[in-house]
């Protein structure tokens, strides 16, 4: 499976002339992690030659090195834009405050405070329920329901899914999240952290919040490592992981398999859908700092089966060049992915 995730990385990579790609694809169950992978990406037999791709002319040559040996999938933290709507929605679903079937109106932005923040589809959505704005991935209505949680409510939920603490991955250099203290998020804050915006967290832990939220609700603790076998005596003692229960309820955890299943099914997800197999997902396509760059990071987040998930996966195209949109260059390379991936797991 890392050969499937490594070929389809370097392949985008390529195809979008992309500062770097990553791919992380892990079990949702029970923290598994199939393949790791980064491109563009060191010889582990020389790991001193520096690659072109890390030679900026700035910096010492350690530092460039040090740049070079770094997995941004657990060690750098970036905005995960859209992919965190389904924290939002989660939060929402969990305290009542919306259905799948409410309904809001999306003129193209919506006015907080003294900013207009737009929605991706400027001419607006118009009027749609809730499944449809998580189809559409509309800002308006996230800041809508993000308004409706509430700051203190909202990062109760950002705790619960293990938002504040690193996962415990069995690698060296975990980060942590930087999030807003809550006396210091006003409604602009509340509005951009909804649709995945003015806070950051690794990768890892976007997907290790997701696994809980479509596995019914339990945190588990991503890893590598299953056993160790003793090289002499043969005797092989297997690694235990810790999974925290009751993250969200099952309720919830099935309307949001349902809710992702859908933006695959007809949303901006497309692109990701797997002949005979059920696929939900989140696309994502995130500006980089400082705005108004041009510079930005796709990204889509997959799981399948959708109705009994055992593989969900990340990519990350970071300042792709031309076509940026995650849901036109990121989410058909996890679908790539996916249909080689699906059958072995099948014959498991």
């Amino acid at each position: 499976m890392e050969c499937y995730a490594q070929q389809a990385a370097r392949k985008v990579l390529e195809e979008k002339n992309a500062k770097s790609v990553s791919i992380i694809l892990m079990n949702p169950q029970n923290g598994e992690i199939y393949a790791m992978v980064n491109e563009p990406e060191y010889d582990l037999n020389e790991p001193y030659v520096l690659l072109d791709a890390y030679d900026d002319g700035e910096g010492s040559e350690s530092d460039q090195l040090n740049n070079m040996w770094r997995n941004p999938l657990i060690s750098d933290t970036y905005e995960p834009g859209s992919t965190f709507k389904i924290i939002t929605a989660t939060a929402a679903l969990e305290e009542g405050k919306v259905t799948v079937e409410d309904t809001f109106t999306c003129p193209g932005y919506k006015i907080v405070e003294d900013r207009r923040i737009r929605c991706h589809k400027t001419q607006g959505h118009g009027t749609e329920t809730f499944r449809e704005g998580v189809m559409n991935s509309c800002n308006p209505v996230f800041m809508e329901i993000g308004a409706r949680v509430g700051a203190e409510t909202m990062l109760e939920y950002y705790r619960k899914l293990g938002l504040y603490d690193t996962t415990g991955v069995d690698l060296p250099g975990e980060a942590n999240s930087i999030m807003h203290q809550l006396e210091d998020i006003g409604a602009v804050e509340l509005a951009t952290m909804s649709f995945g915006q003015s806070i950051q967290i690794t990768p890892l832990q976007l997907l290790r919040a997701a696994s809980a939220i479509i596995n019914g609700g339990n945190l588990v603790t991503p890893h590598l490592a299953m056993y160790a076998e003793d090289a002499v005596s043969g005797e092989t003692t297997e690694y235990e992981y810790e999974t925290v229960t009751g993250a969200v309820t099952e309720e919830t955890s099935e309307t949001m398999r349902e809710l992702l299943e859908a933006v695959v099914a007809e949303g901006t997800g497309k692109n990701a859908q797997v002949e005979g197999y059920r696929v939900g997902g989140k696309t994502a396509t995130s500006e980089k700092l400082p705005r108004k760059t041009g510079k930005y990071i796709s990204s889509f987040l997959g799981f399948a089966p959708a109705d009994d998930p055992i593989i969900m996966g990340l990519i990350l195209i970071d300042e792709p060049e031309g076509v940026y949109y995650g849901g036109t260059i990121a989410a058909p390379v996890m679908a790539e992915i996916f249909e080689n991936a699906l059958p072995y797991l099948d014959n498991l």
